[in-house]
């Protein structure tokens, strides 16, 4: 077992905390009518973007789906940028073009989020072909969810991948369905990571929900990725509280019972406070500052999305072709 020091388990907590904090204001807003389009909450998964982007440089890149908010609030994205790209504002990371489903942030090598199911995905395979044709010692991590792995474009990418072992981390999110049907519904395999049989390269499966066990799982493979070890396939077990989108709520098809036994008794951030109180890595005394300070940063991002300015008409077309130069 790979140990993991207190400072990087404050990291991971911290970002946790910052990643759920961000989603339910989002979802406040959503519900005030303040943000257009549509919200993919990814409450509940916390622990996967903070574990494997903690052991990430600032020089890697990620790639994300339409459920991709903490993923991006993981790799260092901030909030008030988010914040007024979701209220489709002009000091938005995209200028209030991308909203929430395609926000893209290239000053932290956020490549995008892409609402496709799966295209993040050879997207990911090509960033990182570039890296190694330039001998770049970096690394490319793609996130998507356990719908994508039944897609053409998960296993054209991987494929590719493996072949030319490029340095390429993919991780599967398995929150147990794929916009409305269960996992096994649409796949025979009873493990996910059992995908990775069929290109050659490793594949491991970790609790989504422990973030000690992603983090060891996330930095051992980012530090044999980075090696030249090639790409290696996570599958993340764990769970979203609320429904595919905020336009339904998850209870056509989940019982109230089976959401709440995933909330009361296996929350990654409820699990991994206690057992770093446990531990004495925190104190309730830290985790209170932790939870002041992001509120804070919260409350001024959504101050900064309100009165920053509407994209003008001339910017319907801008950004739209590369025209060179």
């Amino acid at each position: 077992m790979r140990e993991i020091d207190n400072a990087k388990l404050r990291e991971i907590y911290t970002t946790m905390v910052r990643i759920r904090a961000f989603e339910e204001r989002i979802l406040v807003e959503y519900r005030k009518g303040k943000l257009p389009g549509f919200m993919h909450s990814s409450i509940g998964q916390e622990a996967i973007p903070a574990a494997v982007c903690a052991f990430l440089r600032e020089d890697d890149y990620i790639l994300t789906t339409h459920r991709g908010h903490g993923d991006i609030t993981a790799k260092g994205a901030r909030f008030d940028r988010m914040m007024a790209e979701l209220y489709s504002k002009e000091t938005g990371y995209c200028k209030g073009k991308g909203g929430s489903l395609h926000i893209a942030a290239v000053d932290r090598n956020i490549i995008g989020a892409t609402g496709i199911v799966a295209d993040g995905i050879p997207i990911a395979a090509g960033v990182a072909l570039g890296c190694q044709m330039q001998n770049l010692d970096r690394v490319v991590v793609a996130f998507f969810g356990d719908g994508a792995t039944s897609c053409g474009a998960f296993h054209e990418g991987v494929g590719l991948a493996a072949i030319w072992k490029l340095p390429v981390l993919f991780v599967c999110s398995n929150n147990l369905y794929g916009h409305s049907p269960p996992v096994r519904d649409y796949t025979l395999l009873e493990d996910l990571s059992d995908r990775a049989k069929a290109y050659g390269i490793p594949g491991v499966t970790v609790d989504g929900n422990d973030a000690e066990a992603v983090a060891e799982v996330a930095s051992k493979a980012i530090e044999n990725t980075r090696a030249g070890g090639g790409p290696i396939l996570i599958v993340a077990n764990t769970y979203r509280y609320y429904g595919h989108h905020m336009g339904e709520p998850g209870t056509a098809y989940r019982t109230r019972e089976e959401i709440e036994k995933w909330k009361t008794k296996r929350d990654p951030i409820d699990r991994f406070r206690a057992k770093l109180l446990k531990q004495k890595v925190l104190t309730e005394s830290d985790i209170k500052d932790i939870e002041t300070a992001i509120m804070q940063e919260i409350e001024e991002a959504v101050e900064f999305a309100r009165k920053s300015p509407e994209p003008g008409l001339e910017e319907a077309l801008a950004d739209n072709y590369y025209t060179g130069g």
